[in-house]
């Protein structure tokens, strides 16, 4: 809360930092806000409880909100990766194609397509009968371990889980990895100062972190077949997805980001 707070703070009130790089971030710092948000507070009034209940509507609620921002994420890092490409590969034409209006127009279009698809989730998850346990194996409401307790056919819900996420997650991982692997064979060949590459593929390298951190347990959980994985290492990489990520995130970017550095000494 205090890292992304800071960020989203320093975005909002520092007129240097209101360019399409920085619109994307703050987006980021507020997503990993709400992230966490969606199931930290009740995940942790668990641990200090022996009465640890959820209520139906509570359940489904905190499911749909964590795939829309979880898929959110996904896809607003492969905006930053785009973002990035254009910037360093074409920048003549970065601010007529990164304007502030196509930066809006992009960010409203993935929340409008990722809103939709988890109420698709939501929806039919809530259809679905429980009629044996009401035991949950895990440590927030998700797709995955309130199918493991349904009753009856699940194979749609399953394939929906598989495709559909899949698609999401890993068509968002692929875009990021191209952006930045033009990245580096563009300004491999076209650049000819070595500290100037040296501070691009180190920029390149921080950012490219954060999706590794963000999309490799998410492959683990979503994409993998459930038999692969056990009930404990999916709540260490749901960990890791949850909370691990978004205190990491703002670390990342601004440790080594001058811009950042110097808009927080500015506030401060």
């Amino acid at each position: 809360l205090a890292g992304n707070g800071a960020i989203l703070m320093v975005v909002i009130s520092d007129s240097r930092l209101h360019s399409p790089t920085y619109f994307f971030l703050g987006n980021l710092s507020c997503l990993d806000i709400c992230y966490s948000t969606v199931t930290l507070p009740k995940m942790m009034g668990n641990f200090l409880s022996t009465h640890k209940t959820i209520s139906f509507l509570g359940c489904i609620s905190q499911l749909h909100f964590f795939h829309v921002l979880g898929s959110t994420e996904s896809m607003l890092l492969a905006m930053m990766g785009f973002d990035r490409f254009v910037a360093m590969c074409k920048p003549l034409h970065y601010t007529l194609t990164m304007n502030h209006q196509v930066c809006i127009q992009m960010a409203v279009t993935v929340w409008i397509i990722v809103f939709f698809h988890a109420l698709l989730y939501s929806v039919m998850t809530s259809h679905l009968n429980f009629c044996g346990s009401n035991h949950i194996h895990h440590i927030f409401c998700d797709v995955k371990p309130l199918l493991e307790l349904a009753c009856g056919t699940i194979e749609l819900n399953e394939w929906l889980l598989n495709t559909v996420t899949g698609t999401i997650a890993m068509g968002s991982f692929f875009l990021t990895f191209l952006s930045y692997v033009y990245i580096i064979i563009y300004l491999f060949f076209k650049t000819h100062s070595c500290s100037m590459l040296h501070k691009a593929l180190s920029t390149c390298a921080s950012h490219f972190s954060v999706v590794v951190l963000f999309f490799v347990p998410v492959d683990f959980v979503y994409i993998h077949p459930a038999s692969s994985s056990s009930v404990d290492q999916d709540q260490i990489i749901a960990i890791m997805y949850s909370v691990v990520t978004p205190v990491l995130n703002p670390l990342i970017y601004t440790l080594r980001n001058k811009e950042v550095k110097g808009a927080l000494r500015r506030v401060m």
